[in-house]
């Protein structure tokens, strides 16, 4: 039997308030990000049946129609962690409500309501941080998940956010940022993973999936 192609796109097979069912989602998978419709509202995929596929909107989904496009994202739904998420109040997908409020009054002359299917940055991409590099770590150096690179000075409360090597990443350090003034898309460090021996560019932040257990240290 040929193996079924995966599809980029999906289409819009009905509607029951903030359910849409998606066909044409092969090789879709649980809880994928998707963005509906022709203003790519937001939604998560909740259930998988042969094609199709039942979504979660997080949006208003008045004006869908039969037919309209589906966007396959291929990733979870996640948060961007790293510095500035404690400067900021968000909508329940991670949306910072101040800069959608500035948008919109710009957009719609009204900054009272969220324009349905906006994609901001949850994070300030050109907002420069105080790093200090963590002295213990050395090129050469073998890294592991949580492993603290450095700090970030970020508020009062928070003097010292420290910087980890992400869970599931861990390698040999091949270059260190020395200390200095950046964005959060600037390299840190870089390291060749362990398993795959691919070259890893580490920054700030990371991406995690909402619905993935976030591992720690007891």
């Amino acid at each position: 039997m040929a193996q079924m192609e995966e599809e980029e796109f999906g289409f819009v097979a009905a509607v029951a308030g903030p359910l849409v069912i998606a066909d044409g989602m092969r090789g879709a998978f649980m809880y994928e990000l998707v963005r509906v419709g022709n203003q790519k509202l937001v939604g998560e995929i909740i259930k998988l049946d042969g094609a199709k596929a039942y979504c979660q909107v997080y949006e208003e989904t008045a004006g869908l129609t039969i037919g309209d496009p589906i966007l396959r994202t291929k990733r979870a739904l996640s948060v961007e962690l790293g510095p500035g998420i404690l400067d900021n109040i968000f909508d329940g997908i991670q949306r910072p409500l101040e800069s959608i409020s500035v948008f919109a009054k710009h957009e719609t002359g009204s900054g009272v309501f969220i324009p349905r299917g906006i994609t901001i940055s949850p994070l300030d991409r050109n907002k420069l941080w105080k790093y200090t590099v963590n002295p213990k770590i050395q090129p050469g150096d073998t890294v592991v998940a949580g492993d603290v690179i450095g700090t970030v000075y970020e508020n009062e409360l928070l003097e010292a956010h420290k910087i980890m090597i992400p869970p599931n990443i861990n390698g040999t350090v091949e270059r260190i940022q020395p200390s200095g003034t950046f964005n959060i898309d600037q390299v840190l460090l870089e390291i060749k993973d362990g398993r795959s021996g691919e070259r890893k560019l580490l920054t700030m932040t990371h991406q995690w999936p909402v619905r993935q257990p976030r591992p720690c240290a007891e």
